[in-house]
């Protein structure tokens, strides 16, 4: 490699993957205004899970995304700005646990099916369908766990793959709502 090259190289911001954790108001279009704000920046999202919490009139959003702790930094502080947004945590994957859901249909013909199923059995998945050339699998884990499981099943067949975002919650007994929220505007829901 050129010395030019190598020069340019380290000179590049180092990209990451952060999870950032979002409380927003369950509202619409919230989710078209956060999603947008990251386009707008340039940043491709990897993952994106929105769900209900514990409060009705909140949701959680788990983000996860490449790219430098500067830049990032930007886009939380724009995010902070949104009127829907209530709070926003990033989430160390040492400090937090996270997990995804991967649904797989795996051809498995009388030959190969048991196989398939020990190999299911090795990754704690589970069978949650059976046809006479396939199974679909169920698995939890995290993203290295799942990428090793598609691997193994590969040479079998795979038929069909549908993959969750990330949900994550960060370790131990306090809550990303035990620290003080924005106020959310009841009146004009």
């Amino acid at each position: 490699m050129s010395q030019g090259l190598a020069r340019a190289r380290d000179q590049e911001p180092t990209m990451n993957r952060h999870t950032l954790s979002v409380l927003v108001e369950n509202k619409p279009g919230v989710l078209v205004r956060i999603a947008g704000l990251f386009s707008r920046r340039g940043f491709n999202i990897d993952s994106l899970a929105v769900g209900p919490t514990e409060h009705p009139e909140i949701s959680r959003m788990t983000i996860v995304v490449d790219c430098a702790d500067h830049p990032l930094e930007q886009v939380t502080k724009q995010l902070n700005k949104l009127i829907n947004v209530l709070k926003i945590v990033e989430l160390e994957p040492t400090a937090s646990v996270q997990r995804e859901l991967l649904l797989i249909k795996v051809r498995a013909d009388l030959e190969s099916r048991s196989r398939v199923l020990e190999t299911v059995t090795l990754f704690r998945a589970k069978v949650v369908d059976v046809a006479q050339d396939a199974v679909t699998v169920e698995a939890t884990g995290n993203r290295d766990k799942l990428d090793a499981l598609i691997r193994v099943l590969e040479p079998f067949g795979i038929k069909e793959l549908v993959q969750s975002g990330m949900v994550a919650l960060g370790r131990g007994g306090r809550s990303i709502t035990d620290r003080a929220l924005r106020p959310v505007d009841r009146a004009a829901q």
